[in-house]
């Protein structure tokens, strides 16, 4: 799993680079798929449950699992870039939400915020905690700062395959789930939108956008409960 998490974890990075203003997403699935062939591992996400690309690329209002197009990139735009990586029989799994050159202010805001929650709840991933310590935590600092979680979609176990128990929610009430144990592995990932946590798929089956036209922001790690700090494998260093 940890060698799953350094391939999601490079090919991320090496993003960075080609997320500009009109680089189509179907020129950064390109690229990011070659990378991870290139690093020794499969993408996780194509052909699962019929999606038909190898990354999911969601675009200001997109919240979760925007197929690669033709789309072009402008100045501005935000892109969430979510990746699974099958190696030698384990998962990894992790998502970035990028600015595309300068954004508002506002959609800064957004992206810090979605970022600090997903290491608030990380942070409560340890022995002895239970699962809603972790959705709890994320849902607190999400709420504090004017913006709302998903709750559509939520986190979850990860392994032997990409989606396990338990399911870890991004909202809820501390104390309750199931017991944190050590070396479970959790993919801890806030949705999170400017407006109403409301979102709806398009016809294409798999698109999720914010009800209200909103954006939204998505980052994701793979982690390990340990006693004292979770241990973070899809790391960007």
């Amino acid at each position: 799993m940890a060698k799953a998490g350094n391939i999601v974890a490079e090919v991320l990075q090496s993003l960075k680079g080609v997320i500009i203003a009109g680089a189509t997403t179907k020129e950064i699935e390109q690229f990011a798929d070659g990378r991870i062939r290139a690093l020794g591992g499969k993408s996780a996400f194509k052909g699962y449950r019929g999606y038909p690309a190898s990354i999911c690329t969601s675009i200001n209002e997109e919240v979760v699992h925007g197929i690669p197009s033709s789309r072009k990139l402008k100045e501005g735009d935000i892109i969430s870039i979510d990746i699974g990586v099958y190696y030698e029989g384990f998962y990894g799994d992790a998502a970035y939400t990028f600015p595309v050159g300068i954004v508002d202010e506002e959609t800064a805001k957004l992206l810090r915020v979605t970022e600090e929650a997903l290491y608030r709840g990380i942070g409560m991933a340890v022995v002895g905690n239970r699962v809603y310590d972790v959705s709890h935590a994320i849902q607190e600092h999400v709420e504090k700062n004017g913006f709302s979680v998903v709750r559509t979609f939520v986190g979850h176990g990860i392994g032997r395959q990409l989606h396990e128990e338990p399911q870890v929610p991004n909202f809820g009430v501390a104390g309750q789930g199931p017991r944190l144990r050590q070396g479970m592995t959790l993919a801890i990932e806030p949705m999170v939108n400017s407006g109403t946590f409301d979102v709806r798929v398009l016809e294409d089956g798999w698109t999720a956008v914010t009800q209200d036209g909103k954006r939204s922001a998505h980052f994701e790690h793979t982690v390990v409960v340990m006693p004292n700090s979770a241990r973070i494998l899809t790391n960007l260093n």
